[in-house]
């Protein structure tokens, strides 16, 4: 069975002061409907990535709130799974049309963050933690840094290379109208920021975000004529490994990522050479080097000086990363960061990215990551 891509929109990410995840779902939502040339009521579930709602706004029956919301009268439900919750919507909206029990759904990432005090959102985030890391009152930003230092002193990661991380990702931003931050930076920029959990610094962080986007999936699609070529999941995976860091093998990979790459390449039939464009779960700098690592593009070791010669900027040789801008640049409001990064993977194979458009894409990957690497999700989509 092979299921389309039928559309896919997203809102801003960024402090959207004036706006609720009301307004933020119906936007969405709309956009989404009226870009697959559907009737809103052709849709027949829908899946809510979210991971906040409940711990800061109160509201745990996020699925039934915005069936009603948008008016839709489908079964609906809410996966959580951390900042993976949008990337497990879809994979669990995958699942449901291979079973068969629906042709079409709609699916809903959405979060809204900046509403809260940002000591109340980093305790909410390390939902996604160990007992023992809150106890120890430890963050993700200290988390990552332990994993950057262990990278740093076992390959010789510098802090330049992961300064090229967010240069190359802000540079992307800049083309993207969507994206939280539309402004160029320099690697000195990075180095003179504020040190947030050493060697990771202001700039070498994803912020906080609100943001939506909605992607339409369905296994019963119309090609209307030869030179359409429909978008095609052709992969959906999901692994895990500890909660905790300090239970993991090493600190210089995430086995999740590993697994999962693994089984989606698997399913598609396909490696790591041949993607052509690749969104990352960059929600610190050196995570996004330790993706492009363990998802196959670059050895153990090799992917900060890949950045750092520009080979996975537009217009590099290759794999072109986080094209959109990542979370780094882009925005991570995280229960819909992996329905965006869908999104971004779906207008570039569809031609629809824009100055932004990385010529000749036919397939790409979708990687997201919940906490410290706790579970990862990997989408390959292809239009040939």
């Amino acid at each position: 069975m092979q299921i389309a891509v039928l559309s896919g929109a997203t809102t801003k990410f960024g402090e959207l002061w004036e706006q609720s995840p009301r307004s933020l779902a119906q936007e969405v939502v709309s956009q989404a409907i009226e870009q697959a040339g559907i009737e809103k009521k052709e849709t027949q579930a829908l899946f809510v990535g979210n991971m906040l709602a409940g711990i800061l706004g109160g509201q745990e029956n996020i699925g039934a709130f915005f069936a009603d919301e948008l008016g839709l009268e489908v079964p609906a439900v809410r996966i959580e799974g951390a900042c993976a919750s949008g990337g497990l919507a879809v994979h669990q909206a995958v699942l449901s049309l291979l079973t068969g029990k629906y042709q079409t759904v709609l699916i809903l990432g959405i979060e809204k963050m900046t509403d809260y005090k940002p000591e109340e959102v980093a305790q909410a985030l390390m939902a996604a933690g160990s007992d023992e890391e809150r106890k120890a009152g430890l963050t993700f930003p200290g988390l990552y840094a332990l994993m950057a230092q262990a990278h740093m002193e076992k390959y010789g990661t510098t802090e330049e290379e992961m300064a090229a991380v967010a240069v190359k990702n802000h540079f992307h931003a800049c083309l993207n109208e969507k994206a939280q931050f539309k402004k160029e930076i320099t690697i000195d920029d990075v180095l003179k920021s504020a040190k947030v959990a050493d060697p990771l610094k202001l700039l070498d962080c994803s912020p906080i975000s609100d943001g939506a986007t909605a992607i339409i999936l369905s296994s019963k699609f119309k090609v209307q004529s030869s030179r359409d070529k429909p978008v095609f999941i052709a992969a959906s995976a999901v692994a895990t490994d500890t909660l905790a860091l300090a239970d993991r093998e090493d600190l210089i990979s995430l086995k999740a990522t590993k697994k999962a790459a693994r089984k989606a390449y698997q399913m598609a039939g396909l490696g790591p050479e041949d993607i052509d464009l690749a969104e990352v779960h960059d929600c610190f700098t050196i995570a996004e080097i330790m993706a492009m690592e363990d998802l196959g593009f670059f050895e153990k070791g090799k992917a900060g000086q890949a950045i750092l010669k520009g080979e996975t900027k537009i217009g590099g040789k290759g794999p072109i990363i986080n094209s959109s801008g990542g979370l780094k640049a882009g925005g991570h409001p995280v229960g819909a960061t992996g329905v965006k990064q869908i999104v971004e993977v779906f207008n570039q194979l569809s031609g629809q990215a824009g100055k932004r458009q990385v010529k000749g894409a036919k397939i790409g990957l979708a990687h997201n990551v919940a906490g410290s690497g706790a579970l990862a999700v990997v989408h390959i989509l292809s239009n040939l």
